[in-house]
């Protein structure tokens, strides 16, 4: 703190005398001489002789006798310790606002490693570490990683006898030596009985992440951020850390394999300096310095970088490929659905994508994927896919304890090992029923939130665990607009550049889940071009066919040759060997199941159809009891009971798996029903309203079974 001096009001001088000028009285004319010598005048003089004004008073005619004012040392201001207030006449050598006495005793400083020597300022005095102790020499004190210097023998006290590697220091800086490039430091130990410890860092301005390019290597920046991931490698602690422009891995290196900056964790606001490096192509920070940002600081960074994701995360409100009102009605909650896996790529948040393992639940896990792939590459690098990605499929329609347990394991796994947060779940062709809710119980204690983008028929219970639903039926809509379809659409609002792609997914889906709906025939008529019908029952029947084999398996690049989203020549190779073998194992399976399929009319006027699949169809083998029991539906709605309300029954020792046409039935209203009905048969089950799968314990089979067609006669059918 500084102001003007009050005794010489910021002149720097005092006039304690005035008076008439000695020399000319205020009359030039009195100021000259009769005779001059002018080889004996002075510039000055000279120029006062040729210009007639006197030399002293400026032609004043006035004396002012000026003396230097001791208060400020003519320096006009006066200064202020920062520290203890006294007045002091000048700054120190560092050019602080400090005394000298508070300068020696008073404070210590710390430096952090962003400092160099040309930080440093002699009778300073400053904390370090002992990097070492040479007899008949002295010990080397390290200042910080850059700065070290000698603590001299001659210069020990007491303290210093029993100095060894690692002890902590304090040190007054005597003198700096420097010969070229060489810096030597004279340091003398200092005791002082009480004081203030400084923390010090290089001043640098703060560089905002998302300008941090290629062309900046080698250069040393700061910044503050969030703290997204902390990950232990064999050598440095990476942390990923985020601000409102951008995020960006930052190397820390104390010992290989061992952690550095400890007290940094996943979640704090840091500030950071640093030097940009280049690793695999793409800007990494090496690390001289990281700390963690005051309270309130850190609450306004945080609520600043909130804000500005929260903005980029905005999905892109486009078009839709189709005229439909069901899609219009739909636009808020698909619009949701993106930008919640669009924050969680921004947020370098690991996504487990979750379907249903059929043509449609496939078809719609691929069009998210191929949309948020590129993402992951572009925001957290090019390895991203591998580390903060995985795609599951799920043999049930909904999200399976079996299935949760194992996500929830591998999620804690990777946040103890690699510092990962909790992941987000993405469910695509499942999760909309009561079924899910045990599930969801099992992430909410994790924090995984979850997304669903479905086709079943909801239960209202679902939606407290989910952060976003997308379902046709919460707007008047119903199963024909498939799972494919409504994540081809939410896909290109994640990533429009993605929609020529994947447009055919969507006729995929729609096909393979023998969609009826308007939606579905001009997804096929868009693509008819380049994929016929033909040519997209090919596809889902061998995505139906592969997955099977795959059981819980991804089939990365296998599903993409099935779905032409690689090499065409390959593409065509492969569906038509899988359509041969499937059409194939499909055909032997109904040789021995038609005949063993027992029809009834029922009250209703539909035409009832069971299997038991149990005990006249081939087991362990494609297609399995759900594909079997379709395929006989088909060929009785098609061939011997067209235009008539048909209803198939692949029955179990412990399941029934229900298809119809022109029958208004509702299942998971079924299921519930049996359930309280008859207590003690395990029911559950569940799927579309006129398409799906009951299951049951053995030994009520005998009651469970006539109950359910009981209840199918009792359905209205279409007239």
């Amino acid at each position: 703190m500084s102001e003007k001096c009050s005794n010489c009001y910021g002149q720097g001088y005092n006039i304690p005398e005035t008076g008439p000028c000695p020399k000319c009285s205020g009359v030039v004319s009195a100021g000259k001489s009769k005779s001059i010598n002018l080889m004996d005048l002075s510039e000055k003089n000279l120029n006062s002789f040729v210009s007639g004004v006197c030399d002293i008073c400026g032609g004043t005619g006035i004396y002012e006798k000026k003396e230097k004012c001791e208060e400020c040392r003519g320096k006009g201001v006066i200064y202020h310790c920062v520290r203890c207030g006294k007045t002091i006449p000048y700054l120190n050598d560092g050019g602080e606002e400090i005394c000298n006495a508070c300068l020696s005793s008073g404070c210590v400083h710390k430096l952090d490693n962003s400092c160099d020597y040309n930080d440093l300022a002699s009778g300073k005095l400053y904390i370090g570490i002992v990097d070492g102790v040479v007899e008949n020499l002295g010990a080397f004190v390290k200042l910080n990683d850059g700065i070290k210097g000698l603590l001299h023998e001659k210069n020990f006290d007491s303290s210093c006898s029993s100095l060894s590697k690692g002890d902590e220091i304090i040190i007054q800086l005597k003198n700096i030596n420097r010969s070229g490039r060489d810096v030597k430091l004279d340091l003398v130990p200092k005791k002082p009985a009480k004081y203030e410890l400084i923390e010090v860092e290089k001043a640098f301005p703060l560089t905002p992440v998302g300008s941090m390019t290629s062309k900046d290597n080698g250069k040393t920046v700061k910044f503050t951020g969030e703290v997204l991931q902390v990950k232990q490698t064999g050598g440095p602690t990476i942390f990923t850390i985020s601000d409102e422009t951008g995020q960006v891995p930052c190397a820390g290196f104390s010992t290989a394999g061992q952690r550095s900056y400890p007290e940094i964790e996943a979640g704090m606001a840091v500030s950071a300096v640093g030097e940009i490096n280049l690793r695999d192509g793409a800007v990494q920070i090496e690390l001289m310095s990281l700390k963690q940002l005051p309270a309130e600081e850190a609450a306004a960074l945080i609520d600043k970088i909130e804000t500005a994701v929260d903005e980029r995360a905005k999905a892109h409100d486009i078009p839709f490929l189709v005229k439909s009102d069901v899609l219009e009605k739909l636009r808020p909650s698909m619009l949701q659905a993106a930008k919640e896996i669009r924050k969680a790529i921004l947020r370098s948040r690991p996504i487990i994508l979750r379907h249903h393992a059929d043509a449609d639940g496939i078809t719609s896990a691929i069009a998210i994927e191929r949309a948020i792939l590129p993402l992951l590459r572009e925001i957290s690098g090019p390895d991203a896919e591998y580390r903060a990605y995985k795609r599951s499929p799920s043999k049930a329609p909904f999200y399976e304890l079996m299935d949760v347990v194992k996500d929830v394991s591998y999620a804690v796994e990777d946040e103890i090992r690699f510092g990962q947060p909790m992941p987000l779940i993405v469910m695509v062709d499942n999760g909309s029923t009561d079924e899910d809710v045990p599930a969801y119980k099992h992430t909410q204690v994790y924090g995984m939130d979850v997304v669903v983008i479905d086709h079943h028929h909801p239960h209202e219970s679902a939606d407290d665990y989910l952060i976003a639903h997308v379902n046709p039926y919460k707007v008047g809509g119903d199963f024909g607009l498939t799972a494919g379809m409504l994540c081809v659409e939410t896909a290109r609002m994640i990533r429009p550049e993605v929609s020529d792609e994947i447009v055919h997914l969507a006729a995929v889906a729609g096909v393979g889940d023998r969609s009826e709906s308007p939606e579905c025939a001009q997804y096929i008529e868009m693509v008819a071009d380049r994929y016929p019908l033909e040519h997209l029952k090919k596809m889902a029947l061998s995505l139906d066919y592969e997955q099977y084999w795959l059981k819980f398996g991804s089939g990365v690049g296998i599903i993409d040759d099935i779905l032409d989203l690689r090499d065409h020549a390959t593409h065509l190779r492969l569906i038509d060997m899988l359509c041969s073998q499937a059409d194939g194992m499909i055909k032997d399976q109904l040789e021995v199941c038609l005949p063993n399929v027992k029809m009834t009319e029922l009250k209703s006027g539909a035409i009832l159809n069971t299997i038991d699949v149990e005990k006249f169809a081939h087991k362990f083998t494609f297609p399995p009891p759900g594909k079997t029991s379709g395929e006989i539906h088909d060929i009785m709605c098609n061939q011997k009971y067209p235009d008539q309300p048909v209803i198939t029954l692949g029955l179990g020792p412990d399941f029934a798996v229900i298809r119809s046409k022109k029958v208004l039935m509702n299942i998971p209203q079924i299921v519930r029903e049996l359930r309280e009905e008859l207590i003690g048969s395990g029911v559950n089950g569940g799927g579309h309203l006129v398409v799906g799968s009951i299951k049951f314990v053995e030994g009520a089979a005998d009651i469970v079974i006539p109950k359910l067609i009981e209840k199918l006669a009792e359905a209205d059918v279409e007239k």
